[in-house]
């Protein structure tokens, strides 16, 4: 289980959320046995999810991220709540592409020309939708543009996760800053310049990881706030609010996929009833399969033709 930090300067000029989330994303990847390119596709989205969902005023709350391009990769989804669980899923687990010029992996090119869409459900009539073009694809700058965007938030998203050469995670995580109201232009110049030295989040985590032997999860976290704002004026430096958990958590069950085949319609699931006599339906998010035999087809024929 992941812990992630809530933060506010003692000016209150801005608010961060701060997690690591390496045994996540690395859980992720062994569920979806994904490549190195789709590993950190799927676990920046994952990882900006999860602090997203725990922005969500009550624990019941939910949002969807979907990022959906021409590229290879086709789409990388993830869903988080309230309480801080997420699921997802990428729909070409296999994806690769060369590096980039940089040497890094082509996450962008993976997902190439498309949108982002965010879909929060507030337990209103109707749930929020907002959605904007990707700017490249690199999940991070795409969410920065979202939130300046469709929420009028000034924003810096960064997102980060460091693959092994045997594909296994080494580090993962994520920050979201976001600046409050009438915020002081020195707090404002602050960020600005430590924001711009900073190097690649992972980086951080690892220096952390490597001097924070036998800390627990919560303890390696207030470290990285401590390490990435080290720098900034004293009269700006983050004072933690509250710690909150970041896990992965699926809920799929029976019934739900039960609800699910029902979807499809009488004539349909007559057919199948007919010509197979059964059917198998596979979570895409933990990828756990339910059966389902002729006796629990009719049983629910018979609900939908009462």
């Amino acid at each position: 289980m992941s812990k992630a930090i809530i933060a506010i300067d003692k000016s209150r000029s801005y608010r961060v959320y701060l997690t690591i989330t390496t045994d996540m994303v690395e859980q992720a990847r062994t569920i979806h046995q994904t490549t190195s390119l789709a590993t950190a596709g799927l676990g920046r989205v994952l990882t900006a999810a999860g602090l997203m969902g725990i922005m969500l005023k009550n624990p019941q709350d939910k949002l969807t991220v979907q990022f959906k391009g021409d590229g290879p990769v086709r789409q990388i989804l993830a869903t988080a709540n309230g309480q801080g669980q997420v699921k997802g899923y990428i729909a070409n687990p296999g994806v690769d592409l060369p590096l980039t010029k940089e040497g890094k992996l082509d996450v962008g090119g993976s997902l190439g020309i498309g949108d982002l869409r965010v879909i929060k459900d507030l337990g209103m009539k109707e749930p929020y939708i907002g959605t904007i073009a990707l700017v490249n694809g690199e999940i991070a700058e795409d969410l920065t543009a979202y939130f300046y965007i469709s929420e009028q938030q000034n924003t810096s998203v960064a997102l980060g996760v460091r693959i092994e050469r045997d594909h296994t995670v080494d580090a993962a995580g994520g920050m979201i800053i976001q600046m409050l109201p009438d915020a002081e232009e020195g707090a404002i110049d602050s960020l600005e310049a430590m924001i711009g030295k900073l190097p690649p989040l992972t980086t951080v985590i690892r220096q952390v990881d490597q001097n924070s032997a036998g800390k627990t999860e919560e303890g390696r976290a207030k470290a990285l706030l401590k390490e990435i704002f080290q720098s900034v004026p004293q009269e700006y430096q983050p004072e933690i609010l509250e710690t909150r958990d970041i896990e992965w958590c699926c809920d799929c069950n029976r019934q739900r996929l039960e609800t699910a085949l029902m979807s499809i319609g009488e004539k349909d699931l007559k057919q199948i009833i007919e010509e197979d006599g059964q059917a198998e339906l596979q979570c895409q998010f933990c990828l756990k399969k339910y059966h389902f035999n002729r006796g629990d087809l009719e049983n629910m024929l018979e609900v939908m033709t009462k």
